[in-house]
């Protein structure tokens, strides 16, 4: 498995940020705009959450409570697991699956580098077994 830093190359998550102020209505539209499933919510610069469809869903839309007036900081989850850019995929995927999540942030000591998903990972597993593949029909075919 290689290390995170590798697929945050493949791919721009700078954007996929949003303020603790901002309507519920904003991240979903936000969330929808960047075709993501979670955004990591920032204030001056520091991390301070992450924002789901899946707290949009549990706290907005099941509770009946308006996404409108409703703010990020009121449904978004505080205690955010992280991991650095020389993290790798597998412990990735096992923290994921042990905390059932779908994203983490990646950081660099204060510096938020990125966020990767499990989607991120399960493409990387798929692109290394067709690799592996390819690397032995090549060489049983020699």
């Amino acid at each position: 498995m290689k290390p995170v830093s590798e697929i945050l190359k493949r791919r721009n998550s700078a954007p996929w940020r949003i303020g603790p102020n901002a309507t519920v209505l904003e991240a979903l539209q936000r969330l929808a705009d960047y075709e993501v499933g979670a955004l990591m919510v920032v204030e001056d610069d520091r991390l301070v959450g992450v924002v789901s469809e899946r707290d949009y869903t549990r706290k907005v839309a099941l509770q009946g409570k308006n996404s409108k007036e409703m703010r990020v900081a009121d449904i978004m989850t505080p205690d955010v697991m992280t991991v650095t850019p020389s993290t790798h995929t597998r412990e990735c995927m096992t923290m994921m699956s042990q905390k059932r999540i779908r994203h983490l942030p990646v950081v660099e000591g204060a510096q938020i580098v990125g966020m990767i998903s499990i989607r991120d990972l399960m493409d990387d597993i798929i692109a290394d077994h067709e690799q592996t593949i390819d690397q032995l029909r090549t060489y049983i075919q020699s």
